[in-house]
């Protein structure tokens, strides 16, 4: 398996933990342990008490209950914890795919979910979205791509890195393309409950099909990145064993103590999701403001949710020299487009932290000077 650099991450290993402003995370503002055990009483204690040993290999049992609570159908067996989400893409791919398989996969995109299948041997179609239509992929290419030798087809909604998200009409009919194919939707839904409208939040991929996958995260809508909790969610059973077979040779399995903290942030994910919506929808405002009246630099479609928009530098400009520009300038991080694939006038803009609108003033006072 030849695995090609991870652009996006190799960026943010030299300069996230450098970089004054970091104003293209994509995850949001994260929560204290301190927070985390406030929010239930005798959390502390039980934390405290809690013994270090390894975690059940599928994901603890209490964890895979509250997991089930994200969900309308789903039973524990029916997931799979993992180390973070990007074990779970690997397990799904690598228990999935074969030499000579097809895989159609919603770009742009995290790369590794166009990357791993083409290191395994499969043919990777790209399912483009458009700027001016909304970043939302048109079925019809779904229609035509589609193959007898098409596995999977991936998609991200919301999406990394638009914000993009489809109606719920437009969602179902992928579904059931793809059932009606014989291939596995695999649905990435990391900024799921992170909605601007609660009322556009998309059902669940596992929940309106037997076959899909949906992919869950504690790192974006949650704010908990740091605990590394992530899970693969499906009613196929023997697609869920073979990936449980594969992550035998990964991680194995995961930490109680991440475990417990992740247990508690979904049984309390009111009071959880409430602030790291707070935060992502004032900053979202800011953002919103910035891009009115600097329309004469950049343009973008305005993102449905989560916490990250792509905007485009007018008049097709170098995205990644101005952000090296600004980051020299400043010390504010912005993400070229370039890391995502052929996008060189775009970047990232990651607003779901605190501190976002002090840094896009420093980005407004740059442009002034430019």
């Amino acid at each position: 398996m030849n695995l090609p650099p991870f652009e996006l991450e190799r960026y943010f290993a030299v300069h996230e933990f450098t970089a004054k402003r970091l104003l293209c995370v994509s995850d949001c503002q994260p929560l204290t342990v301190a927070e985390l055990l406030a929010l239930s009483e005798g959390a502390a204690e039980a934390f405290a008490a809690l013994p270090l040993g390894y975690a059940d290999s599928r994901g603890g049992p209490e964890l895979r209950q509250a997991v089930c609570s994200l969900y309308d159908s789903l039973r524990p067996d029916d997931l799979l914890v993992h180390v973070g989400a990007e074990e779970a893409i690997f397990t799904f791919f690598s228990a999935l795919v074969a030499p000579g398989d097809q895989v159609i996969v919603q770009t742009p995109c995290y790369r590794s979910l166009r990357d791993v299948p083409a290191a395994l041997g499969a043919t990777v179609v790209e399912w483009p979205g458009r700027q001016e239509n909304g970043w939302i992929p048109d079925l019809g290419f779904l229609k035509k791509a589609l193959r007898e030798k098409t596995r999977a087809v991936v998609v991200n909604f919301p999406h990394n890195p638009t914000g993009a998200m489809p109606d719920a009409g437009t969602f179902r009919e992928i579904a059931r393309l793809c059932d009606a194919a014989g291939a596995v939707l695999f649905s990435d839904e990391v900024y799921r409950f992170l909605e601007y409208d609660p009322a556009d939040r998309l059902p669940a991929a596992c929940d309106i099909s037997d076959t899909a996958v949906s992919l869950g995260v504690m790192s974006k809508s949650f704010g908990l990145a740091g605990l590394r909790v992530g899970w693969a969610a499906t009613r196929n059973a023997r697609l869920l064993a073979a990936m449980a077979r594969i992550k035998d040779y990964t991680t194995i399995c995961g930490s109680p103590a991440t475990e417990f903290l992740a247990a508690l942030a979904i049984t309390n994910r009111e009071q959880v999701l409430g602030r790291t919506r707070k935060i992502t929808l004032e900053n979202l405002a800011t953002a919103r403001d910035f891009m009115s009246r600097r329309a004469d630099r950049f343009a973008w479609a305005g993102p449905k949710a989560g916490p990250i928009a792509f905007p485009r530098l007018t008049g097709d400009g170098d995205a990644a020299a101005f952000t090296e520009r600004l980051l020299a300038a400043t010390g504010a991080l912005l993400l070229p487009g370039r890391v995502y694939g052929h996008y060189p006038s775009h970047f990232r803009l990651g607003f779901g932290r605190a501190g976002f609108a002090e840094g896009l003033a420093v980005v407004d006072a740059f442009l002034d000077k430019a």
